[in-house]
């Protein structure tokens, strides 16, 4: 191709460049798990009468592993299922990619129990409120508690975690992604930001 051709080739939009920061790493991650399984059984005096529901996907993995780590510490083994949201999020419809769907898995009745809800990332709440408004419709537990690996805050609705791995304080343009090693082979929290460096001829 010649110069000339290249010079009048439109240039194409690159996606911005990203940072990594990691903030929790896989021993952070047993270690919060292990410490909100045990905050767990203390409110509610031991593992009798509470259940799992994981908010797919990853918080269904969270929430195995929370049962697990029960199970080790109390003897006890606790069920879990897992929530598909997707039509119950308020902003259906909104969204120019396709949802994807999930399915939902709760094999257990829920009515009288403590439900705990477990999630990846606690952010503006609305998550939250669309899994609870999914859970009711389901039966009637006796409590709805919330459990969450990250709570990144910027909260859009009165909601608030019961149980935290790591409060990390983020700014709205940033994104917390979480890999756990049953999705992503590994685990880790990364917090994830722009960069907008700018070279000394830019600002020339």
């Amino acid at each position: 191709m010649s110069p000339a051709q290249s010079a009048e080739t439109p240039d194409v939009a690159q996606p911005p460049k990203r940072s990594h920061r990691e903030v929790l790493d896989a021993s952070d991650i047993s270690r919060a798990l292990t410490r909100i399984a045990h905050e767990i059984l203390e409110r509610n005096k031991g593992a009798d009468g509470i259940a799992f529901v994981g908010i797919a996907a990853r918080g269904d993995d969270l929430a195995r592993r929370l049962s697990a780590e029960i199970e080790r510490i109390e003897g006890t083994s606790v069920p879990v299922g897992a929530l598909d949201i997707t039509f119950y999020r308020d902003d259906i419809g909104m969204r120019a990619e396709a949802p994807e769907v999930h399915e939902t898995r709760i094999d257990f009745d829920i009515n009288g129990r403590v439900v705990i809800l477990v999630d990846d990332v606690l952010f503006t709440g609305r998550t939250i409120r669309s899994a609870m408004d999914a859970l009711v419709d389901l039966g009637r537990p006796s409590a709805i508690r919330l459990a969450v690996l990250v709570d990144r805050g910027h909260r859009e609705l009165p909601i608030r975690a019961d149980f935290v791995g790591k409060n990390v304080p983020t700014r709205v343009d940033e994104d917390v992604r979480v890999a756990i090693r049953e999705v992503d082979g590994e685990d880790a929290v990364l917090l994830e930001q722009a960069v907008t460096a700018i070279t000394e001829e830019e600002s020339a």
